[in-house]
């Protein structure tokens, strides 16, 4: 007898009905999945080398992993490295055995956002990898170089998804629109083209952001027992803009260098953008006077040394303001930064004497007429400083003298302008 006899299980969400099972049905990553490219050689050739897929959140990582285990004949288990741990591992691992022993089936081992395991929980996986026990499919948002141990690493083949563009999206809402099995086909929506726009836009290439809209906006009109979807209804729903920026992981490093970039290559429009990026994901403004200032001395130097001042300036004054009054400054200062003329001729310099005093065993002595001479006996009994020419002694306190050890005579640092 059941206890709850009407009960039934909740209807999956829109983004999850509308995975597609085969590479047809699959929208985006064209390089990895078109015929005879690299993830779909390696599945349908029937190999069971392990592989990541590494790229940004809504591009298909877990779906192209289920893919792969449907057309392998596979058993297909799941985890979240979130809130799974090595005896969830184990778990998988005996049931694998199991299936194998009885039905001669191999296993898919998928853990998404394998890169939030730690190295005790990686170095689990490694045997059964190697025993061929389980293939591993890995998912994650992070750069596997920085988050994935090494020894995992050179057990799986790497594959990196990009962004899905504008017109995928836009593939995939009309699929979903249309779709009357497991989709929205059903009910007639009509979307108006600034509503769809919106929904493109908002999604910044992230599939399932685009679906979970779709599917508010379809719940928003069938409460008012309407069909019409317009501009209004989404940017309820939306409320702002979404920002693609995670200022924790891997993409605050790449904006960070985009932003330097520009930057040094005196495109303020380019780092403007970079720097509105930035802001609207929420990042530190102490981080990014940081980067303005390292610039400021590392890009522009000497060629217009008042642009360091100016950032420092700006510091403080962000530090008065805060946000939302501190982008005015900001902007200011990366205008500035960007339009400067540009000089590196400081971390040449820098960077180059370094590498000969701690690479190259380039470490010498101070010269005995360049020591200090502000204490007894300096001069009379150890002869420091007796042969030193004080500059101001000669006409336009210029004087020939060697300052720097006698095997680096002609040693020059500073790059000499053309």
């Amino acid at each position: 007898m059941e206890l709850f006899p009407d009960y039934e299980m909740p209807v999956a969400p829109l983004a999850d009905r509308l995975r597609p099972e085969s590479w047809e049905g699959f929208a985006g990553q064209e390089h990895l999945i078109g015929e005879g490219l690299p993830l779909r050689e390696l599945v349908e050739s029937g190999s069971m080398l392990s592989f990541i897929l590494w790229g940004p959140p809504g591009t298909g990582k877990t779906t192209l992993a289920r893919i792969a285990a449907r057309l392998t004949d596979s058993e297909f288990h799941e985890i979240s490295a979130v809130n799974a741990g090595v005896a969830d591992i184990r778990k998988v691992i005996e049931s694998a055995r199991q299936v194998w022993k009885s039905r001669q089936k191999r296993t898919v081992l998928f853990i998404d956002e394998i890169h939030r395991f730690n190295k005790a929980q990686q170095d689990a996986v490694l045997p059964h990898i190697e025993n061929g026990t389980v293939r591993l499919i890995g998912s994650t948002t992070e750069n596997p170089s920085f988050e994935v141990i090494p020894a995992l690493r050179s057990r799986c083949q790497i594959f990196r998804l990009e962004t899905l563009e504008r017109e995928q999206i836009r593939v995939i809402l009309s699929r979903a629109l249309l779709d009357t099995e497991k989709g929205l086909g059903e009910f007639g929506l009509e979307i108006s083209p600034e509503a769809m726009d919106m929904m493109v836009s908002h999604a910044n290439g992230d599939a399932r952001r685009a679906l979970n809209v779709l599917e508010a906006a379809h719940d928003v009109v069938a409460q008012r027992d309407s069909k019409q979807v317009d501009l209004k209804i989404v940017e309820g729903i939306i409320q702002h803009a979404a920002t693609l920026y995670d200022k924790k992981g891997t993409e605050h490093y790449d904006h960070a260098s985009a932003f330097q970039k520009s930057l040094r290559g005196s495109d303020a429009d380019a780092a403007i953008y970079w720097l509105a990026k930035l802001i609207a994901g929420g990042e530190d403004p102490r981080f990014i006077v940081r980067r303005l200032l390292v610039t400021a001395a590392e890009d522009v130097g000497n060629a217009d040394p008042q642009a360091f001042i100016l950032v420092q300036a700006v510091a403080n004054a962000v530090e008065k303001l805060g946000f939302p009054e501190a982008r005015i400054p900001l902007a200011q200062a990366v205008i500035y930064v960007a339009q400067a003329p540009k000089d590196n001729s400081a971390i040449v310099a820098i960077d180059q004497a370094l590498d000969d005093i701690q690479n190259k065993g380039l470490s010498y002595p101070v010269p005995d007429h360049l020591k200090d001479t502000h204490y007894k006996d300096a001069k009379s009994k150890y002869g420091f400083g007796v042969d030193y020419k004080y500059p101001h002694s000669f006409p336009d306190s210029i004087v020939e003298q060697e300052y720097l050890p006698k095997p680096l005579k002609d040693r020059k640092y500073i790059p000499r302008k053309k």
